[in-house]
C-alpha cells in the first residue's frame, strides 16, 4: 500500500491506508528552500482542505506555505520536526510533516514518472 505520490508544488503523500497518509515535502523543495530553520505544523484534529495552505516552513531565504494534497483531519504531526527542522533538508522522505486521516478529497496526485517530468519542466 505504501506507494508514493508527489504534487506539483512539491509535497509527497505516501498512503498508509485508503483513507490514511503522511505527507512531507521533496527533495526538490528542500533544496530549493535552502536550509531550513523553522517550521509551523498545524493542530492535531485540524481539517485540512486540499490546495490550501496547512503548513509554513521558513529557511533562510524565504517562508513557504505547505499546500495539503488532501482533504483530511490531522491525526498526527512529527513533533521531531519542531525543533529539529532541519530534519527535512537530511532525509526529506522519512521526515513526513502531518499525517491525515478520514480522506474525503485528492488532490492531483502525481505518480514517479509524471513527477520526474514536472521537475524536468522547471529545471
Amino acid at each position: 500500500m505504501n506507494k508514493t505520490y508527489y504534487t506539483r508544488t512539491h509535497e509527497w503523500v505516501e498512503f498508509i491506508s485508503e483513507s490514511k497518509a503522511r505527507v512531507g515535502l521533496t527533495d526538490f523543495a528542500q533544496e530549493s528552500m535552502g536550509d531550513l530553520v523553522f517550521i509551523n505544523l498545524p493542530e492535531v484534529d485540524d481539517e485540512v482542505i486540499v490546495d490550501e495552505s496547512f503548513a509554513d516552513v521558513e529557511s533562510v531565504k524565504a517562508v513557504e506555505d505547505v499546500l495539503s494534497p488532501l482533504t483530511g483531519i490531522v491525526s498526527a504531526i512529527n513533533d521531531d520536526l519542531l525543533d529539529t527542522p532541519e530534519l527535512i533538508n537530511q532525509e526529506p522522505y522519512e521526515a513526513w510533516l502531518v499525517e491525515i486521516d478520514n480522506i474525503t478529497e485528492k488532490g492531483e496526485l502525481l505518480d514517479e514518472d509524471e513527477y520526474k517530468k514536472v521537475l524536468s519542466e522547471e529545471e
